[in-house]
């Protein structure tokens, strides 16, 4: 070595994957607060707690059909003097010897405390008698009001994901509209002289593009708005303008280019872009050559170009920063248990995901795991953990496991 020369910085180490989970959530940008029709907030996740504005029942109604009466007036009979239906009250009051025809849903009448059953009673005329066993306690086939919620309890938490039911409680506690995060702007870009657009007349160096949409399909959501951009060229003018064409979004993912090779031009585009690299490289298999960056507001991830490297990034990563962005109170995925079918060789010096086929609780291991195939990934419905220096393990083991 001359004088004066120095040795160029040796690379950090890869990070953990939890490390990089973490500091990735971290850097998720936040979404502004807007109050959308509560029936369009499928699969949003609420931005603040959400309070019952009523009470549900607002007053005792029936669980049943039957009559409604007086427990103390058994074993009867009673005269029948009108009907409670849903939506429509009995206006009187049930007193000594009365009874009401009543409705599942409907309001109790006042003056009454017990619903005996229709399969339990026999009418003739408006005469009612006791044919079977009254209800124990009295007020069995009764819903109290506020039996479900009371004005004022907090029903929901924020970051709860809305679904078919929290989309019925929210309605049913008065709430028209709910608050959640804006949608999130995704652009996904896919780099690569060797590709081309899926249905070209192909070379036999090149590949139908199909990174970009498997992305965009992995991270679809109601609040997700995906631009997809490429198939963009190795060269350094044509990346950098496909990041400055999405400028305008939240996050932006790549595939492929964010490693060291002479074609890897993802960090070098976004030095010259004034982006400022917050990590890079995890220690995971496949997907080491993970990149993560930010230029402003914006979060960048440089996933790895092999298709089942960027999907298990795109699963590990993406989806995480997505639901973090929009709020999502638990936003890492959580692996099950699952007992392995076959003994599952020892493991390397990375964690590894290991694509496979879960079926009621068994799991077994694909014989195809190279980060560039796609049949093994098609056919896989659940990636296996594997620990970095993982011993052999047996059959009939529990190991952790992600649903896909």
């Amino acid at each position: 070595m001359t004088d004066g020369a120095q040795t160029p910085p040796r690379p950090s180490p890869p990070l953990t994957l939890d490390d990089a989970q973490r500091r990735l959530m971290a850097l998720a940008p936040i979404l502004p607060i807007e109050h959308r029709a509560t029936a369009d907030c499928l699969s949003y996740y609420l931005a603040e707690p959400l309070t019952a504005l009523r009470t549900q029942p607002a007053a005792d109604v029936s669980a049943m059909d039957g009559y409604a009466l007086r427990a103390a007036d058994l074993p009867g009979p009673w005269r029948v003097i009108g009907e409670s239906a849903a939506g429509r009250p009995f206006a009187g009051h049930v007193g000594a010897g009365e009874a009401a025809r009543i409705s599942t849903g409907a309001l109790v009448p006042a003056g009454a405390d017990m619903v005996l059953i229709q399969e339990d009673a026999s009418r003739s005329g408006d005469t009612l008698t006791l044919t079977g066993t009254p209800p124990e306690p009295p007020a069995r086939h009764i819903r109290p009001a506020g039996m479900d919620f009371r004005t004022g309890d907090v029903l929901m938490g924020p970051g709860t994901k809305i679904g078919a039911a929290q989309i019925a409680l929210a309605l049913t506690a008065g709430h028209a509209h709910l608050p959640v995060r804006r949608s999130l702007q995704l652009a996904v870009i896919d780099g690569g002289d060797e590709l081309a657009a899926p249905g070209a007349d192909l070379a036999a160096h090149q590949l139908p593009a199909s990174n970009s949409a498997m992305l965009a399909a992995l991270a679809a959501h109601p609040a997700v708005r995906i631009t997809r951009i490429g198939p963009v060229p190795d060269r350094l003018d044509a990346l950098m303008a496909a990041f400055e064409a999405a400028r305008g979004a939240d996050v932006i993912v790549t595939s492929g280019g964010a490693s060291v090779g002479d074609h890897d031009l993802v960090r070098p585009a976004l030095s010259e872009l004034g982006a400022e690299l917050a990590f890079w490289r995890v220690a995971i298999k496949p997907g080491k050559p993970l990149l993560v960056a930010r230029r402003g507001h914006q979060v960048i991830l440089g996933l790895p170009g092999n298709p089942a490297a960027a999907f298990v990034t795109g699963f590990l990563f993406l989806l995480p920063l997505i639901r973090a962005a929009l709020g999502a109170g638990e936003p890492m995925p959580r692996p099950v248990p699952a007992q392995l079918s076959e003994a599952m060789p020892a493991g390397g010096g990375r964690m590894e995901f290991l694509r496979a086929v879960w079926d009621a609780g068994h799991v077994s291991l694909d014989g195809l795991q190279d980060s560039g195939a796609l049949s093994s990934l098609a056919r896989a419905n659940a990636l296996v953990v594997r620990p970095a220096q993982a011993p052999e393990t047996p059959a009939g083991q529990f190991v952790p496991v992600y649903l896909l």
